[in-house]
């Protein structure tokens, strides 16, 4: 019985041995599982996808100006514990949250730690570390998208299909390299494209340099004169677009780009007025300045109430009187003002690129300028009239440039980032004949004799000559203590015969700023000519 039992016991134990033996067979030779099992002992890392880079107008880059440098990091505290220090800052929160992980991941690093035989692989960094032109090119998100500026408008396109470069690992259990396997780097192929703008990087740097030493809020334009592109654009107070977080609760608003807002234009806007006379057929007149005008019982004063005396336009302009040109606004009607403010582009939004514009500001029309006192005020800049630093800009260029009115334009056109090849135009700009030659060069000369002889004195350039005007605009913003906050402009040409550069400066929302409008202006002229010795 005992050897029955036996044998039986025999039997069931070589059943159930080839049971398992024939399982094991059928799932050694099972595709399905022989891939799960191979892709389980594959890991795959991702880099940050590439994105499109901005270039200057000579094709010299904006951004991507530097590596950014990525660690393999594979576990064990023998990496973690020499990757510590190499790591950012949040490369180092990385590392201690994954500090117990069981498989590789990439890490962030200070600088390149290839020669502590680390795998390491970089890809560039959008912002330098002293970004240039950030206002206007913007910054990303966390993934790697544009949030403003030209970022966000131009994103779909620098960003092309957001394809990311892999890394490959054949890990153990453990999560380290199969011995004899390196990781498989296989790069994206990018679809997006690179954008170059009509900013130059010479003298993007210079007015930066000039902006950080002079001001605290502003902005500063420079445009080519011929073209009306735009060869600067800085706003003040700056960021960090690689942390733009930092800046969400500070004053002053360093996120905003100042260029592009609308801001109480006062004097600088006497210009228009000066056109309009002098194609009117109206620019003969003379008044008698007390110190100020009345009109319909409203008294309207001229800077401190100086006594200006008699006044024609060229002295008006020199001394910025606001009477004459309240008698001239009168004159003139303001049919023909507002003819002249619409064809020098006041009223209108300036397309940059998709929905990234400068604001439209505020052009009053007819029936609100039908009361003499709205009038007044708009005939010397101030009342409900707004502009933004471009459109002042783009007023000035077409004086600069014997009338023909351009947009100003920040774009040229896309790249092959492979080649450098111009791809595609992204603006398309057109011109106007807004006043005749001879206007253009009567003016020209008048705003030279307010740089040597009147309110803009201290714009007047170390080298060469110089044409602008003034503006100092009331924004109805106070202090505390009752002291009204003021917008100081200087908007201008250089050199004063035939100028190549139009630059204006605003300084806004100030009580009395360390340096005049006017004296930035000079700085920037200074800068324009070292740039061309």
């Amino acid at each position: 019985m005992s050897v029955r039992r036996t044998a039986i016991l025999y039997g069931g134990l070589m059943l159930a041995f080839l049971v398992v033996l024939c399982r094991l067979y059928l799932t050694a030779s099972n595709a399905q599982y022989a891939g799960r099992a191979v892709r389980q002992s594959q890991v795959t890392l991702t880099l940050p996808a590439q994105r499109g880079n901005f270039y200057d107008c000579d094709g010299e880059p904006l951004t991507g100006l530097s590596p950014r440098y990525y660690a393999l990091c594979l576990p064990g505290e023998s990496n973690y514990d020499r990757l510590y220090e190499a790591a950012t800052a949040e490369g180092q929160a990385l590392l201690y949250q994954k500090r117990n992980a069981a498989a590789p991941f990439l890490l962030e690093m200070q600088g390149d730690v290839s020669p502590l035989g680390v795998y390491t692989y970089t890809m560039p960094r959008r912002y330098a570390p002293q970004p240039l032109c950030r206002h206007l090119i913007g910054y990303l998100d966390g993934e790697g998208h544009g949030v403003s500026g030209l970022e966000a408008a131009l994103d779909e396109l620098l960003f092309g299909s957001g394809a990311q470069s892999t890394l490959q690992c054949t890990v153990t259990g453990q999560g380290q390299l199969v011995e004899g396997t390196t990781p498989l780097y296989t790069p994206a192929v990018f679809e997006g494209a690179g954008v170059r703008l009509t900013i130059s990087r010479p003298i993007q740097q210079g007015v930066e340099a000039v902006a950080a030493e002079t001001m605290t809020t502003g902005c500063i334009l420079v445009l080519d004169t011929a073209t009306a592109q735009v060869k600067a654009s800085v706003s003040m107070p700056g960021y960090d677009p690689e942390d733009p977080g930092a800046s969400l609760d500070q004053q002053d608003g360093p996120l905003l780009d100042r260029t592009l807002c609308a801001y109480a234009a006062g004097s600088v806007f006497k210009t228009v007025l000066a056109a309009a006379a002098l194609e009117n057929g109206e620019a003969d007149l003379v008044t008698d300045c007390p110190g100020y005008t009345v009109v319909d019982g409203q008294i309207y004063r001229c800077a401190s109430g100086k006594v200006h005396g008699q006044t024609d336009l060229a002295a008006a302009l020199e001394k910025s009187c606001n009477g004459f040109f309240i008698q001239l606004g009168q004159r003139l009607g303001a049919e023909a003002v507002l003819e002249m403010a619409q064809a020098l582009g006041f009223g209108q939004p300036v397309g940059i690129a998709g929905r990234l514009q400068a604001a439209a500001g505020h052009l009053p029309d007819l029936e609100e300028l039908a009361v003499s006192g709205q009038l007044a005020n708009f005939s010397f800049g101030q009342g409900t009239l707004l502009a933004t630093p471009v459109q002042i800009a783009g007023m000035m260029n077409a004086i600069a440039a014997d009338g023909v009115y351009r947009t100003p334009t920040f774009l040229l056109c896309t790249v092959d980032e492979a080649t450098g090849e111009e791809l595609e135009p992204l603006a398309h700009p057109a011109e106007r004949q807004v006043f005749s030659q001879e206007t253009a060069r009567t003016l020209q000369t008048l705003l030279c004799g307010v740089v040597e002889q009147g309110t803009g004195r201290e714009a007047q350039p170390v080298w060469e000559t110089a044409g602008g005007k003034t503006g100092t605009a009331q924004t109805g913003q106070f202090t505390t203590d009752r002291q009204e906050k003021m917008n100081y402009w200087f908007a201008g040409f250089y050199p004063g015969q035939e100028p190549k550069y139009t630059v204006v400066v605003l300084q806004d929302s100030q009580l009395e700023p360390a340096f005049s409008s006017a004296a930035i202006f000079a700085k920037v002229c200074e800068v324009l000519w070292l740039l061309e010795q």
